[in-house]
C-alpha cells in the first residue's frame, strides 16, 4: 500500500519526521513541508536519506495531484488551506498513526482514548503487562510515535496505544482490539467545532470494531454510555459509584464481585484514578493476566511524567509537574490533590476557553503566574493574586520568589503548549530544567 509512491508529509514534529524514515524504507519519494524552523540534525538527516524539504509558511503552493497520499501532523485542523486542496485533488489525508498501521504484523492492539486519564491508564496498561511478558510496547499520544517502533514489534505481541481526539480525526482503516474511552467533556472545542463533533471523532476509535472487539467504557460518565450504544462489539463497564464489570465500593476496587485490591494499598489516589485503575483493570481480565501482577503494580505505580509529578524540594517548596494539564479540567483535578498553599503558574495557547471552571478550586491557591497567550486573559479572571510574566522560565523564578516554606509550585497551565512549545513534554522538561537550577 505505501510501497514507491509519492507522499506529501505535512508537519514535521516527531510523527512527520518518523513517518518520513518508515516510507523511505519503502521506497516512497517523500516531500515534507513545516512553517515552522525545525532541528538542524534531524532535518539534515532525513534530507540524506533522499526526503525533500521545505520549511516555509506558505506549505501548499508545493502541493500538486501528482501525490499519492497526504500525512499531516494530528494538530493541523482539517480546515486547513492544504488539507482542502489535498481533497480537491482527491489525495487521501491520513496521519503518522494510521500511516504506521498498515506496517503493523498482527499483534494484540489495546488503545485508550478519552478527555482525560488517557496517559495514566495507559501506562498503567503497559506497566502491568510488563511485569508479565516482555512482549509488550507502548507508543501514541505520550510522544512516542508508532512510525518509530515498526521495527521492534514481533507477530502475536501485545501493542498498547494512547490516542488522542487529533489523531482519530484522520483514521480509516485502524481497528483496536480492545478500546478504552475513559471519559467525555466538552474540550478540543476551537480544534472540533463542537462538542457534538469532539464526541463523534471519539467515536472513530470504534469504527472498524467486529464481533471480537472489546470496548471498556466509563459507565458514569451519560455522554460515553449514550455515544456507543449503537457501536458493534462486546462492552464491558467500570463504575465508581453502583456495581458493574469493574467498580469501586467501600474502599477497594472489584472485578464481578471479586476484590482485587483495598485502596489504601494503591499508591496513587483519588477517584479518578481508581477509574484508571478500573480500566487497566478490565483490559488484564480480557488478556487473562493473572491478579498478582495487577497488584504488584498497583502497590508501587507512583503516576507519570508530567502529570501531577513530583519534582523536588528545594528550602522548603515542593515543586510539582503537572504539563499534561493542557485544559481546566485537568488543572481543576491537580488543585483538588493539595491542601497546602499553593502558587499556581498557568498559560499557554490561547483556545479561547473560560477558565470559569476553577473558580470553586482556588481555595488553597495564594498567586497566579501566568504566561503565554492566555496570560492577559488569565490576569483579568483570576481572583488570587496574579503576576504576569512572558514565558516559562520566568514563571517559575517568579513562583520561587513569591514562595514561603511549606508552599507547593505547581505548574498545572490549562492551556495547550503550542504557543511556546512544541509538545507538554517539551514544556514540562524545561520547567524540571530551571527548577533544578534554582
Amino acid at each position: 500500500m505505501f510501497e514507491g509512491k509519492k507522499i506529501f508529509i505535512f508537519g514535521m514534529a516527531r510523527s512527520g519526521y518518523e513517518a518520513a524514515k518508515l516510507l523511505k524504507k519503502h521506497n516512497n519519494e517523500i516531500v515534507l513541508v513545516d512553517g515552522k524552523k525545525q532541528d538542524k540534525e534531524k532535518v539534515k538527516e532525513l534530507e540524506e536519506l533522499g526526503v525533500i524539504i521545505h520549511i516555509d509558511e506558505d506549505s501548499s503552493k508545493y502541493l500538486d495531484d501528482s501525490f499519492d497520499y497526504v500525512v499531516k501532523n494530528p494538530g493541523i485542523s482539517n480546515e486547513n488551506v492544504l488539507v482542502k486542496k489535498a481533497e480537491g485533488f482527491g489525495i487521501p489525508v491520513i496521519n503518522e498513526v494510521e500511516l504506521a498501521y498498515h506496517f503493523l504484523p498482527k499483534v494484540k492492539l489495546v488503545c485508550t482514548t478519552g478527555s482525560n486519564g488517557k496517559t495514566t491508564t495507559t501506562t498503567l496498561i503497559y506497566n502491568i503487562i510488563k511485569r508479565y511478558t516482555d512482549n509488550v510496547h507502548m507508543c501514541g499520544n505520550m510522544g512516542i510515535p508508532l512510525s518509530k517502533m515498526i521495527d521492534d514489534i514481533k507477530e502475536n505481541d501485545i501493542l498498547i496505544m494512547e490516542i488522542s481526539s487529533q489523531q482519530l480525526n484522520n483514521f480509516k482503516d485502524f481497528k483496536p482490539d480492545i478500546a478504552v474511552l475513559t471519559n467525555l467533556i466538552p474540550v478540543h472545542i476551537d480544534f472540533f467545532g463542537t462538542y457534538e463533533n469532539y464526541k463523534n471523532i471519539k467515536k472513530r476509535i470504534f469504527k472498524n470494531f467486529d464481533d471480537n472487539s472489546l470496548a471498556i467504557l466509563n459507565l458514569e460518565n451519560e455522554d460515553v454510555v449514550n455515544l456507543t450504544k449503537d457501536i458493534k462489539g462486546r462492552k464491558e463497564y467500570f463504575s465508581s459509584k453502583r456495581v458493574s464489570d469493574c467498580y469501586y465500593k467501600d474502599g477497594a476496587i472489584y472485578f464481578e464481585n471479586e476484590k482485587i485490591i483495598n485502596t489504601n494499598d494503591i499508591v496513587i489516589k483519588g477517584m479518578h484514578n481508581y477509574e484508571n485503575i478500573m480500566c487497566a483493570i478490565l483490559v488484564m481480565k480480557e488478556l487473562n493476566i493473572p491478579n498478582k501482577y495487577i497488584i504488584e503494580e498497583l502497590e508501587t505505580f507512583k503516576g507519570v511524567e508530567h502529570r501531577i509529578e513530583y519534582v523536588k524540594e528545594l528550602n522548603g517548596r515542593k515543586f510539582y509537574n503537572d504539563s499534561k494539564a493542557t485544559n481546566t479540567v485537568s488543572t481543576r483535578i491537580a488543585l483538588d490533590s493539595f491542601n497546602t498553599p499553593v502558587i499556581l503558574i498557568m498559560g499557554g495557547l490561547d483556545r479561547g476557553h473560560s477558565f470559569d471552571e476553577l473558580n470553586d478550586h482556588l481555595k488553597h491557591v495564594k498567586y497566579i503566574i501566568c504566561y503565554g497567550e492566555t496570560k492577559e486573559r488569565i490576569k483579568a479572571w483570576a481572583k488570587p493574586e496574579c503576576k504576569v510574566v512572558d514565558n516559562l522560565e520566568e514563571a517559575t523564578k517568579k513562583a520561587y520568589e513569591l514562595s514561603s516554606v511549606g508552599d507547593t509550585i505547581l505548574l498545572s497551565p490549562a492551556c495547550a503548549s503550542w504557543d511556546q512549545f512544541n509538545s507538554f513534554e517539551e514544556r514540562g522538561t524545561l520547567y524540571k530544567e530551571v527548577i533544578n537550577k534554582l
